[in-house]
């Protein structure tokens, strides 16, 4: 059921049988197992399971070529059991549950485990990973679903409270050069009958490009190895000339947008302009759409600057109005220049909170009545009522200001919106504490 249960001999890469390098240097054995020590390292509790044949169903999460499949095999290699691999892309539960019952079958002859490993495994809905349930409680299989979207957002619950999750990391620049360096020097399953050497420049631009990624690294290893030639040297050169663009791990609409545009919003919050612009370079190189990084940049200049510097809401406006008129790549420098505007700009969410504050006594006080005299009273019966009785018309007072209540009477009094002591809203404090002083002398008159 697993391409990898025949091992891959030197007579089959030299037969060019096709099978990819990234396929040929898929590990063994634990020893050639690189990263994820914190989850598989000795002493760790995964590890202590399979050392004692202890493994119950789980999931894994993690980037793609972080070795979720391989490590996987081999858990099920170092128990001795059956391994078995599908793709939740291709494969229905009807297929699997004939699987399954097999699997019954296998343990009580054999008494080995059989481990299902379902790659994507949240490409299934959540009905059909209810299927799933009977199996796992019994503990006729050992499921090991792996993804690289979020379990809290895309596993059944009842599923997930029954699974254990492993997180998986991208590997580091130092992992993914072992990797490479290994796969240069194996004689059996990688290069080293090419007779290849590689340059510092060009190790350090496969491990950068590969981007956590084993499998997109040693991929772009095997394509400038076949560029090039045996008995040459891998140049920074050669491999520019075959890799166009590198395309950074991201999904609009998986938890790495949710991320990446967190991670936006709390570094312009935050006032670092130089971390904003990376953070902006990221979403867009991913390939986010730059109209969405607009209207959170438009929503920030309310929620985080406001009445601080008014002008940020003016110009990220004006941004929108931009992009639209020049689109990419000119259209996108103008974001820039509004990102770093808004994180070396003042900051107060004093507007935010004010505004929140009214929606909760708009939502808990109910209908209050408007005050008589602020009424509207367009007809003899309305004034005879005492509609607009008592209006104090501001323009006709000193300074324009008066002592009239504006509020229902059950909200008389209350105040939401305190200014901050930045930028313009500075002397919006001053007016406020003036603006209070004298209605209180009016009153107490």
């Amino acid at each position: 059921m697993d391409l990898f249960q025949k091992k891959i001999k030197t007579s089959d890469i030299d037969s060019n049988l096709g099978v990819p390098l990234a396929e040929r240097m898929r590990p063994t054995n634990f020893d050639q197992f690189f990263g994820q020590k914190k989850i598989i390292g000795p002493g760790t509790p995964l590890r202590k399971a399979i050392e004692s044949d202890q493994i119950s169903s789980f999931i894994f999460w993690g980037p793609p070529g972080t070795g979720k499949t391989t490590l996987a095999k081999l858990m099920a290699q170092a128990t001795k059991g059956q391994f078995l691999s599908f793709s939740a892309v291709i494969s229905g539960i009807k297929e699997l549950k004939t699987v399954i019952s097999k699997a019954g079958d296998y343990y009580k002859l054999t008494g080995l485990k059989t481990y299902l490993f379902i790659d994507e495994f949240h490409r299934f809905n959540k009905a059909q990973q209810d299927a799933f349930l009977p199996y796992v409680e019994s503990g006729e299989i050992v499921l090991i679903g792996a993804t690289t979207e979020n379990p809290s957002f895309e596993i059944n619950s009842a599923l997930l409270s029954r699974m254990r999750v492993y997180v998986l990391e991208r590997l580091t620049e130092s992992e993914l050069t072992e990797i490479i360096l290994l796969a240069l020097q194996d004689a059996e399953r990688g290069l080293k009958k090419l007779n290849l050497s590689i340059d510092d420049d060009a190790l350090a631009f496969i491990t950068a490009t590969a981007d956590g990624d084993a499998r997109r690294g040693l991929v772009l290893l095997d394509t400038v190895a076949k560029f090039i030639g045996e008995n040459s040297l891998i140049t920074l050169e050669a491999l520019k000339q075959i890799h166009q663009k590198s395309f950074a791990l991201y999904d609009k609409s998986g938890e790495e947008h949710y991320n990446l545009i967190s991670v936006l919003h709390k570094t312009i919050r935050g006032g670092d302009p130089d971390a904003a612009l990376y953070w902006l370079a990221r979403m867009l190189d991913g390939g986010e759409e730059p109209m969405y990084i607009i209207r959170r940049l438009i929503r920030f200049a309310s929620e985080d600057i406001g009445l601080a510097d008014p002008y940020a809401l003016t110009l990220t406006l004006a941004v929108r109005d931009t992009y639209h008129f020049l689109g990419s790549p000119e259209g996108e420098l103008a974001i820039a220049q509004a990102v770093v505007y808004m994180a070396t700009a003042p900051k107060s969410n004093a507007v935010y909170t004010a505004f929140k504050k009214a929606q909760l006594d708009a939502s808990e006080k109910g209908s209050l009545p408007v005050p008589l005299g602020l009424r509207n009273a367009p007809t003899s019966l309305m004034k005879d009522l005492g509609y607009g009785k008592n209006y104090q018309y501001a323009h006709d007072y000193k300074d324009g200001l008066t002592d009239q209540d504006y509020f229902p009477e059950e909200l008389v009094g209350r105040s939401y919106y305190n200014p901050t002591e930045k930028g313009r809203e500075k002397s919006i404090s001053e007016y406020l504490k003036w603006y209070k002083n004298l209605r209180n002398k009016s009153k107490s008159k």
